[in-house]
């Protein structure tokens, strides 16, 4: 028997991993995939906070972004440039692959291609390279992405809204300092242009409808020649428990994604964190109950439960925003004054300051308060009895 399996080896089931087999949990991940870090379904753009947070060398930046640059359908652009790096691109296979080695240095076990397809109380049914097996487990952590397996069988409620993201590596020369936005190319979400070197870019799109139809219409103003195409699926809105029968949920299968990017390493992992402390002092405790378990929903709603909170409610708010109003708003923050504010303030993982700085600006406030007013200002003060970040 396992102290621990975890279901999935991306950067949250590697986090837990190393956690749970450093206090000196036995440790079992299971990989769907035959290698880890495969396919790559992430725009590689971190923070310097998320990259931190993966624990791991250098080896896998290909880049480093000072700035971004948003570009309106309407023709209006706003720039800001730190001047000094904010954010990394980086291989998200050798990434994950450093993190998963790492776990594994610390002692946790790894079954690669390997899918679970069963959940009996304590036992784990697995299929794959090995054919068929079974593993009793003390606890279940489950980072096995947003179509989670072990959250289907489970029978859990899941992340309330889910967006198609699509993107390619295309030959393109852009600016390598910068980061390109392009909030017109989906209407629920945005698009993207991320320098992955020199003559080389990732574009791509999140889109809750027609995401086929609307990158193909987005990475027209690219190139033809698409180096590498991957399909992917993002979370948004935590699903409304995230434990139960003997499991914990981290990452995209418990809905961890970060509203306002659409980005999950830094959430998921300080989410595996929580979710390895739990494990740990569940099995120090001898005790897996529900009781035991909702310690974990208590931590992570501390780290970082507001910050999905107000995310969700951003999202809310930019869906109801069209070309137009973006373009009026773009213009509005295109002043030195504000970039000043964007770049003192800016965050990607922690956008709250920000937002609350940007809010005490007149023109912000007037450019806002003339589209959505009414509706605006209830989203970001209404307050929820249960999960906020799933309303």
């Amino acid at each position: 028997m396992y102290d621990v399996i975890i279901a999935g080896a991306g950067p949250a089931g590697s986090a837990a991993a190393q956690a749970c087999a450093k206090a000196g949990l036995s440790t079992l991940v299971i990989e769907e995939h035959g290698t880890i870090g495969y396919p790559i379904q992430c725009a590689g753009l971190l923070s310097l906070t998320a990259f931190g947070e993966c624990g791991v060398s250098k080896r896998s930046i290909l880049n480093t972004v000072t700035g971004a640059k948003v570009t309106t359908s309407m023709g209006s652009n706003l720039v800001f440039d730190a001047g000094k790096p904010k954010a990394y691109v980086v291989d998200r296979g050798m990434l994950d692959f450093e993190m998963a080695q790492a776990a594994a240095d610390t002692g946790a076990e790894f079954h690669t291609k390997t899918s679970v397809c069963g959940i009996s109380k304590t036992t784990l049914r697995t299929r794959g390279i090995h054919g068929r097996k079974e593993y009793s487990f003390r606890i279940l952590i489950a980072a096995d992405g947003p179509r989670s397996t072990v959250a289907r069988l489970l029978g859990m409620q899941r992340a309330k809204l889910y967006l198609a993201g699509i993107q390619a590596d295309v030959p393109f020369t852009m600016d390598e300092n910068l980061a390109g936005i392009y909030p017109d190319a989906a209407p629920d979400f945005f698009g993207y242009a991320i320098p992955l070197g020199k003559n080389r870019a990732r574009i791509g799109l999140c889109s809750g409808q027609n995401a086929k139809e609307r990158f193909a219409a987005f990475s027209r103003q690219f190139a033809d020649k698409k180096i590498h195409l991957v399909t992917g699926t993002v979370p948004l809105g935590v699903m409304p428990r995230t434990y139960g029968h003997r499991t914990l949920f981290t990452g995209d299968a418990g809905g961890f994604a970060k509203p306002i990017s659409g980005g999950g390493v830094y959430t998921g992992i300080r989410s595996a964190r929580h979710a390895a402390a739990v494990a740990v002092s569940c099995c120090e405790q001898d005790r897996f109950d529900d009781t035991a378990l909702s310690s974990y929903e208590t931590l992570w709603k501390d780290d970082i439960g507001g910050l999905l909170e107000s995310g969700y409610r951003f999202f809310r708010l930019r869906r109801r925003l069209f070309p137009e109003d973006i373009d009026r708003l773009i213009r509005a923050l295109n002043d030195p004054e504000i970039i000043n504010l964007i770049l003192q303030y800016g965050d990607m993982d922690r956008p709250s300051k920000l937002l609350k700085q940007l809010m005490l600006n007149p023109a912000v406030i007037g450019v806002l308060g003339s589209l959505v007013r009414p509706k605006f200002f209830s989203l970001f003060r209404e307050r929820s009895s249960g999960n906020p970040a799933v309303r």
